[in-house]
């Protein structure tokens, strides 16, 4: 086990209802098991992750299932982060892993970067880019927040909104600093992202997809982009509404 059981506690989120199955692993019965069918890993979160009812925790990870830890040490993650002053992070993504968004792509040299500059192959990012997904921005899969963080984001997360898109532009406003500063990318202390579609098909994703498994991620992917919408006019709304707030990176 990566996570060594006096610094940590882990807790398993089983949207497949399969808690019996992980017994077989020495570290399963001193996990935290909930179990809820057919949820997301946010819906989780925003309801057993309460920051009161974590708040004697530094930090919290909050992590898909399809990432892999063989070379990844969270002491010496921790140990960086505090250096580094970063309220919210993630582990960088080894080079065989399925990447979304460059930043996140370890780089060779250094231990952390902050932010991912266009390269020949073009992209929306240069030197003038202030802002996600250049800077400031972590990807959904491996999140870390600090406590303060995590007290912030919980309260974003939306209680009817499942896969929290768009949640990831906005949580540079809870570092309560400066997002260029205190979000970043640890990457000596890297992880490998399988990228398994377990949305949809129960992660199937090494044989052909069924007709219905094709089916289902559709409707994932049609229900994030309408979460999405949802979430930036709610946004929108807030700030309208709340006069006292200045956006600080607009």
């Amino acid at each position: 086990m990566h996570f060594p059981g006096d610094r940590f506690t882990v807790m398993l989120f089983h949207y497949d209802g399969e808690v019996d199955g992980w017994r077989d692993l020495r570290w399963a019965d001193r996990a935290v098991h909930v179990a809820a069918i057919d949820q997301t890993k946010w819906w989780f979160g925003k309801r057993f992750l309460h920051p009161d009812m974590v708040a004697e925790y530094e930090y919290i990870f909050l992590w898909d299932e399809d990432i892999e830890v063989d070379g990844f040490d969270p002491i010496r993650y921790l140990r960086i982060v505090k250096r580094e002053g970063l309220e919210i992070s993630q582990p960088a993504l080894d080079h065989r892993s399925q990447i979304h968004h460059r930043l996140t792509l370890r780089a060779r040299k250094g231990q952390v970067h902050r932010r991912f500059y266009k390269t020949r192959g073009g992209g929306r990012c240069d030197e003038n880019s202030t802002g996600p997904p250049c800077t400031g921005w972590v990807e959904m899969m491996v999140p870390v927040f600090s406590r303060a963080a995590w007290r912030c984001a919980w309260h974003m997360v939306q209680n009817d909104l499942i896969y929290a898109w768009g949640l990831d532009f906005k949580l540079g406003y809870c570092t309560q600093r400066d997002w260029r500063l205190n979000v970043g990318i640890v990457d000596s202390e890297y992880v490998l992202h399988r990228g398994i579609p377990t949305l949809g098909d129960g992660g199937g994703s090494k044989v052909a997809p069924s007709t219905k498994a094709a089916r289902d991620r559709l409707a994932v992917r049609q229900r994030s982009y309408a979460e999405l919408q949802i979430f930036n006019r709610r946004w929108k709304a807030a700030v309208v509404e709340d006069v006292c707030w200045t956006d600080s990176y607009p």
